[in-house]
């Protein structure tokens, strides 16, 4: 009787609620697994809609910390404030994170994510291909987008609002055990599953990445963390900022070619970071010699680069920022590559191999 009575007491909703809990538990473990064999060490879920982290974001546009980084800026900026912006029916975020960190030298002058032959765009989103086809295999029929960063969303405050980690004061996502070596990806998705719980911040009193970064490009706030400030950033100045740098930018960027993971290398959370196996990570070209890039012909550059993230500045680019290495070198023996191209077309190429050689010839 009572057991009976039970069930003729249960409504409607409550049965509902019970399968609804069901499929979304299903549909949870089939994405961990289908993410797991994809080859992402990082999986879970936050609910689509506003992103808490937007209006911190709209602020650092406002003061001006995007420098000439236009697509943070531009007419998509307002996308970033609602997933659901870029798929209006979503009811979750999936967010997945990808191990690059590799063995490699401990001088480099090329960040370590493009250290591999492979662009992790293509990689991390042809992984995000196989992911959700094997859940469309095992669920029913959902609708879904695929975004890697370059898609306006706020990538890093979703992968927190998923478990995956903490924003540290060095800007990036940090996990505990894998550190920040990671490459996030996100499935905006009809499908309804049960949110993730976002780790605890353990960044702690640290300020180690405030204190390295040889710009001070982490500007520091009043409760605390630090804001990156793009305009002082060498990664940006090497990446994506066209043109000539100023002397004292060139002075600034030392020996580094391409990025800089110097905020990265001294957080204690990366000390113990494991290897990826991911032939496409494995590093290639950590540390090339300035002066035989110098001597790359542009069809070569396509060649060795293009399908890597050194493509992002360009053979222009790369040149220049070869010809600043040299100069910052101290080593004479590069004065005869730089004054080829201090003979270059490219404007900033030549400026930067004239700022180049007056540096080395100084010192002789």
């Amino acid at each position: 009787m009572g057991g009976e009575a039970g069930h003729s007491s249960m409504i409607p909703e409550d049965i509902l609620q019970i399968q609804a809990d069901a499929q979304a538990g299903l549909a949870d473990s089939r994405f961990r697994a289908a993410a797991a064999r994809a080859g992402f060490q990082l999986a879970g879920v936050a609910a689509a809609g506003l992103a808490k982290d937007y209006p911190i974001y709209d602020q650092w546009v406002a003061d001006g910390l995007a420098g000439p980084l236009g697509y943070l800026t531009d007419h998509r900026g307002k996308l970033r404030e609602d997933a659901r912006a870029l798929l209006p029916a979503a009811r979750s975020v999936l967010c997945v994170g990808m191990l690059y960190h590799t063995p490699g030298p401990q001088a480099h002058s090329v960040s370590r994510y493009a250290w591999g032959g492979a662009d992790y765009h293509d990689l991390v989103r042809a992984a995000l291909e196989r992911m959700v086809g094997e859940m469309q295999a095992a669920l029913a029929k959902f609708e879904y987008r695929i975004c890697v960063d370059t898609a306006p969303l706020l990538e890093r405050s979703w992968a927190r609002e998923a478990g995956l980690g903490w924003i540290g004061r060095n800007t990036c996502l940090i996990n505990e055990p894998l550190g920040s070596w990671l490459f996030l990806g996100e499935v905006l998705t009809t499908l309804e599953l049960t949110p993730s719980t976002p780790p605890a911040d353990r960044c702690g009193t640290c300020r180690r990445c405030i204190e390295a970064c040889p710009t001070q490009a982490l500007v520091e706030t009043t409760a605390g963390r630090a804001r990156l400030d793009a305009a002082r950033c060498i990664s940006t100045w090497t990446i994506e900022q066209r043109g000539a740098l100023a002397p004292e930018q060139c002075e600034a960027t030392g020996g580094l070619l391409f990025g800089c993971d110097i905020c990265q290398e001294v957080c204690p959370w990366n000390r113990r970071a494991p290897a990826t196996e991911e032939p496409g990570f494995q590093p290639l070209h950590p540390a090339p010699d300035p002066a035989e890039l110098a001597e790359m012909p542009e069809a070569e550059f396509r060649a060795r680069f293009r399908q890597t993230p050194l493509w992002r500045t360009r053979h222009a680019g790369l040149l220049r920022n070869a010809a600043t290495v040299m100069g910052n070198s101290g080593d004479p023996a590069y004065l005869p590559a730089l004054r080829r191209l201090s003979e270059s077309e490219n404007s900033a190429v030549a400026a930067h191999a004239r700022w180049a050689i007056e540096k080395l010839e100084s010192r002789r």
